[in-house]
């Protein structure tokens, strides 16, 4: 009988199981869900499963090694095991790496009274606090707190000499894989969650400083992991969730973020051993030790990753890719379809702890699911401190024959502005991108506030604070409930000019964000100050009489102490010899200048200004054409073989864009600018009218203002403005083009070109020709910022000649540089050349011709190429073409600005302002300015700006203008508002000022920049 129970017990516990698996079918069909979500579901069980079961094994595997630790190295070490993949101790690898057994043996005994401190830290402390956070969580709760029996282990501990004689410097290879449990409870929700097992590796770095020379001996432990460690977390109840595909590793990653931001470098976990220790804040937030200049130069050889019909067809790869020195990480730009890709950009990076810290660099090929590894490599910044400048072809690990081209310099940080000229005048010589290179770091030292005030409600704020240079804002941590917080926090900055920057610092109450009180700093206070710093309470604006921010400011300068001499690597970068006794080689006959065909140079800049429409024709309909409504109008501008596109203006039939579009046009008859404007719509896009102007009109005239009517269609007419520049050979006229640029460039537009760049790629003469093989088939790749062209593919030879030209548009000759690379049909690089424009601008005419080397391919190659550049002056520009000369001297501040333009036009420009508007209200506004130019008020005299957000310093940088006569001008006023929009349920604007200006009295013939007061809304004109 007992059996036959038991058997009936089986059979029905098989019963209930295969009813089980067909619940998730018939809870769908109860909710009405298809098939999909069943399987939806099945499939992120499954995933979830699998990576369950995965954690696990490798929780008992890892358990296994710790338990017997040397038989498992011994046993791999036999085999041949595990050292090619770095999975042995680093004692078995680094005979300088000590094994400390004995630590072990103090962690063991010392496990269970450091798991009773834990519970009672997430007891009594780290639970409250989850409560206080947050309403909803106030019924949140640890019900179990167990750090286990396994403890934290030591696999190695490696000794380093400190900066100091005060200080020594221990690396732990830490490893813990431990049968921790901790359960969490709300019982609001009845939500139950956990952690059971974890595996946590890494290295920590533990600085004992200062030595004292009494008892305790050491003042104080400093504890950080240089590198961020790797983490495997088995979770429980609610949060098993976080192991479905998808979720895990975006949680693992944001766990990972969370240990970052405390243990992390730059940040430290400080362990006082005396009380009321005085370097305290300095051991906290040390200075970093300098800064490393990364310039990603190039790689070559690199694998494909990219593969066609089933891998039958092997493609290339789309490299970028990740320079990582702890915390701080940069992505490059991606070069498509490229297996020896050319990056030329500078990144920098803070480095704080050396030796110990690396730069890692991974390369990678975009995919539109899973970027593919291409290949990684690592390089301690120790050795770049040694060398000062390290440049070299590094071979890439998991990448084949992939090898990575960089150049590291090593910046001090000098406590003096003895150098800052120096320094600004060598980084003006190098094309950096995609940021100019930085002069000096700036650290802020935010330590505390004093009676901040209080809410409305008379409660306590929550205080946070932004602190801004330019346009990077870092943010402190929220101190709850207090108007005297202690945030002990600190931040770091580039600068690229310390002597024209500010920084600001708001403190603002969290959540809801309004101010609390500001303060704005010049940068050029702490040029002049002792040790380039400042230590003082500074007051806090539009806050309470006593509120005061205690701060320290230090500044130091970026200095590169590189050695004198030596060979080409390492060298400054962008400098380039041009060779002009290459030409005597192994061939009398060569030439010695390119031969360009007599076009060559002679090609103009079209500049085409798309403005407004007017009297467009209504494209949309409503209840079948019963409704007429109005129409989203773009334009397509078509000339020389390129096409623009404008932004879509929606519901509007007078649509003003204010774009700009630039190209290259050579004087070829026949050429029209075109212009065809279409309404936006969801299928297909309705027709608005076309109209063109001859090219040959606006060579020949190089000015057209005009409104054209539009051809096809009933009414509506477009206003253009085109101008053809020619390139004129003058550096002198440069700093005022690019002036008088940054007035015109439009407000959503990019800026404006202030130089055209011809290059005549001539021939190349000594290309490396492999052993056994064919000379090279080759073609030459040109190159500025985003723009490539590359020339024919010339016939197998090892002295090609092109004889072909093209033309770039350069918007900041300073900065730039011409990229070009020498390929055989395969893609095999062959030599490699970078021509800094400001070589250019420091040659006579402008002007270079000649033999120059190739690097990166044989000894011996050489490229004959005649480079020539153009500033491009616009005569309404103010700009004299042909004069010298150095520009008038600019005001330092930004201003607003009125000219008077050709053709009769009143210009009214609204340039950064940096005059602080008076606040109306407790919160920040969203300042706006409208112009009108009376007497008339009708809507084809108004213009208005764009909406800046929270500021009393807007920055609109926007060009309005009025077609009017110098003398109807002169009879006319400009009224200007400033406003801010309407508050939620408000129907009037804020009023911030106005500014009547009468336009008879000032001199609108020569233009001019001036302050104007803004006078109070209420008062009268």
């Amino acid at each position: 009988m007992e059996r036959r129970g038991a058997a009936a017990a089986a059979a029905l516990g098989a019963l209930g199981r295969r009813l089980l698996w067909a619940l998730p079918a018939y809870a769908a069909g109860l909710l009405g869900l298809g098939a999909g979500a069943v399987l939806l579901a099945l499939a992120l069980y499954a995933g979830w499963r699998r990576r369950r079961r995965a954690r696990e094994r490798g929780l008992r595997l890892a358990a296994r090694l710790q338990r017997d630790e040397e038989a498992a190295v011994r046993a791999a070490a036999a085999a041949g095991l595990g050292a090619a993949r770095g999975e042995l101790p680093a004692w078995v690898t680094f005979p300088d790496v000590e094994r400390a057994e004995w630590l072990n043996k103090v962690l063991a005994q010392a496990w269970p009274f450091f798991g009773r401190y834990m519970e009672k830290v997430l007891l009594e402390k780290v639970a409250p606090a989850v409560r206080a956070s947050n309403s909803h969580l106030q019924t949140f709760a640890f019900t179990r707190v167990d750090l286990g029996e396994k403890p934290l282990r030591v696999l190695g501990v490696r000794s380093h000499p400190g900066t100091h004689q005060q200080q020594i410097l221990l690396d732990l290879n830490i490893s813990y894989v431990g049968d921790v449990q901790i359960d969490v409870e709300v019982k609001k929700f009845f939500c139950k969650a956990g952690v059971k097992g974890m595996q946590l590796h890494g290295m920590l770095r533990i600085i004992l400083e200062p030595l004292l020379g009494d008892v305790p001996i050491v003042g104080a432990l400093t504890m950080f992991f240089i590198r961020r460690p790797t983490l495997d977390i088995n979770w429980t109840g609610m949060t098993n969730l976080l192991d479905i595909p998808g979720l895990s590793s975006v949680s693992d990653t944001m766990i990972m973020d969370a240990i970052a931001s405390y243990l992390v470098l730059p940040n430290r976990l400080l362990v006082p051993l005396v009380p009321d220790l005085p370097e305290a804040a300095q051991l906290r937030y040390p200075l970093p030790r300098g800064v490393v200049r990364v310039h990603l130069r190039a790689a070559r050889d690199l694998q494909s990753k990219d593969r066609f019909m089933r891998g039958l067809v092997e493609g290339k790869s789309d490299p970028y890719a990740v320079l990582r020195v702890g915390t701080q990480v940069v992505t490059s730009r991606v070069i498509d379809d490229n297996l020896n890709p050319v990056w030329d950009e500078v990144y920098e990076f803070i480095v704080h702890e050396v030796p110990g810290q690396e730069i890692e660099v991974e390369l990678f090929d975009k995919d539109p699911d899973q970027d593919d590894l291409l290949g990684r490599m690592k390089l301690d910044l120790g050795e770049v401190l040694k060398a000062r400048v390290l440049e070299e072809w590094f071979q890439l690990q998991d990448g084949g024959r992939g090898r990575l081209h960089l150049r590291l310099e090593w910046l001090t940080l000098m406590s003096d502005a003895s150098k800052l000229d120096e320094v600004l005048q060598r980084n003006r010589s190098i094309a950096a991108k995609p940021d100019p290179p930085s002069a000096a770091i700036l650290v802020v030292y935010l330590d505390r506030a004093e009676e901040l005030p209080l809410k409305k409600s008379g409660k306590e704020p929550n205080p946070m604070v932004q602190v801004s240079v330019q346009d990077v804002t870092r943010e402190s941590k929220v101190v709850y409930n207090s108007a005297s917080p202690v945030w002990e926090d600190a931040f770091r900055f580039f600068l690229h000019d310390p002597a024209h920057q500010d920084v600001d610092i708001q403190v603002k109450d969290d959540p809801r964000q309004s101010s609390l009180g500001s303060v704005s700093v010049q940068l050029a206070r702490l040029l002049q100050a002792p040790g380039l710093a400042l230590r003082q309470p500074f007051p806090l604006e539009r806050a309470g009489p006593r509120s005061r921010l205690h701060l320290t400011l230090l500044l130091r300068v970026l200095f590169l102490d590189a050695p004198e001499g030596g060979g080409p690597p390492p060298a400054p970068p962008g400098q380039l010899e041009l060779q002009p006794g290459a030409a005597a080689g192994p061939s009398a006959d060569r030439p010695s200048k390119a031969s360009p065909d007599p076009q060559f140079g002679t090609e103009h800049v079209l500049r085409i200004h798309l403005l407004e429409a007017e009297d467009l024709v209504a494209k949309d309909t409503f209840l079948k054409g019963m409704v007429r409504g109005k129409s989203d109008p773009y334009a397509k501008v078509r000339v020389a073989g390129r096409t623009f596109r404008s932004r879509v203006v929606k519901e509007e039939l007078s649509p003003r864009w204010n774009e700009v579009y630039e190209v290259v046009v050579d004087s070829v008859p026949g050429q029209d600018v075109e212009f065809d404007l279409f309404d936006k719509d969801i299928d297909k896009d309705d027709f608005l009218g076309r109209c063109k102007v001859p090219l040959r009109r606006v060579l020949s005239s190089r000015f057209v203002d005009e409104w054209l009517p539009l051809e096809e269609v009933k009414s509506g007419r477009l206003h253009v403005r085109l101008e053809s520049l020619a390139p004129s050979p003058s550096a002198a006229l440069l700093e005022q083009v690019l002036h008088a640029n940054s007035l015109a460039r439009p407000a959503r537009g990019e800026e404006l070109s202030a130089a055209l760049l011809s290059v005549f790629v001539d021939r190349a003469a000594d290309l490396p020709v492999r052993k056994g093989s064919k000379p090279p088939a080759a073609f030459a790749s040109l190159a500025v910022r985003d723009v490539s062209v590359k020339t024919k593919t010339c016939t197998p030879s090892s002295e090609p000649v092109w004889a072909e030209g093209f033309s770039f548009l350069i918007k900041r000759p300073h900065v730039e540089s011409l990229e070009l690379q020498v390929k055989d049909e395969g893609g095999q690089p062959l030599g490699a050349l970078s021509l800094p424009l400001p070589q250019l601008l420091a040659s006579e005419a402008l002007a270079l011709d000649g033999w120059f080397p190739l690097a990166g391919g044989g000894p011996g190659g050489q490229l004959l190429l005649r480079a020539q550049l153009g500033v491009l002056v616009s005569q309404h520009s103010g700009v004299a073409a042909g004069g010298g000369g150095d520009p008038e001297p600019q005001d330092a501040e930004p201003r607003r600005e009125e000219e008077s333009g050709g053709g009769g036009q009143l210009r009214q420009r609204l340039a950064p302002a940096d005059r602080k508007l008076r606040p109306v209200s407790k919160d920040l506004p969203d300042p706006y300015v409208s112009l009108v130019l009376l007497p008339d008020r009708s809507r084809a005299s108004k213009r208005k700006t764009g909406v800046q957000r929270k500021t009393l310093n807007p920055d609109f940088n926007e060009r309005f203008e009025w077609d009017v006569s110098p003398e109807e001008a002169a009879r006319r006023k400009l009224e200007a508002h400033v406003k801010s929009p309407a508050a939620f349920m408000s129907r009037e604007k804020e009023a911030l000022g106005k500014l009547h200006l009468d336009l008879a009295q000032v001199d609108l013939s020569e233009g001019g920049a001036h302050w104007y007061e803004l006078r109070d809304e209420r008062s009268s004109p």
